[in-house]
């Protein structure tokens, strides 16, 4: 279960070109690509539980309807590789947004709020992930600039095996 951000479609069309270039200049990372609905960039992540968490969905809902940041443009400019085991190939910016940082830290500040100071990340790496490799990208990738009007916050849970995401909350941001 986490907080996110998800594209537009403008956006969603310009990360899947992104995704294209990647698979044709890097095909020898074998990468196991994510489906273009599932784009997203986590601004927090909640966890993952056996049970569906009713009292975390409540506390989460209350942070989301607390939550107050404005509007924003991001603009994504290059993929890279993370390191770990099947790397994740991900959508990243050469400069990231102060209204970004901002919204993320009014998140967390909102979680605190409604109880879930424990589920609160103390670092954020924004990117969007594209696929999973079985190695890293050798180097930077620059692709076309993708520019994404962020104007709203999701709350997502991802139940594994169901096929897709379920939104539990999505509230606009407003000034």
């Amino acid at each position: 279960m986490f907080f996110a951000v998800m594209p537009d479609e403008s956006a969603r069309h310009g990360i899947s070109h992104a995704a294209g270039l990647v698979e044709q200049r890097h095909a020898d990372i074998r990468p196991r690509w994510i489906d273009a609905e599932r784009y997203h960039a986590t601004l927090n992540f909640l966890g993952e539980f056996p049970i569906f968490p009713d009292d975390i969905v409540r506390k989460a809902k209350a942070a989301g309807e607390n939550l107050k940041a404005s509007p924003f443009s991001w603009t994504l400019d290059y993929v890279a590789s993370f390191r770990g085991h099947q790397p994740p190939c991900v959508l990243r910016s050469t400069i990231v947004p102060k209204p970004l940082m901002t919204l993320w830290q009014s998140l967390n500040k909102a979680l605190v709020y409604a109880g879930l100071q424990r589920h609160v990340e103390h670092k954020f790496t924004p990117h969007v992930t594209l696929a999973y490799g079985r190695r890293e990208l050798s180097g930077v990738t620059p692709v076309v600039p993708i520019t994404w009007h962020v104007e709203r916050v999701v709350l997502i849970h991802n139940a594994i095996g169901k096929g897709g995401y379920q939104i539990l909350g999505d509230w606009p941001l407003s000034a």
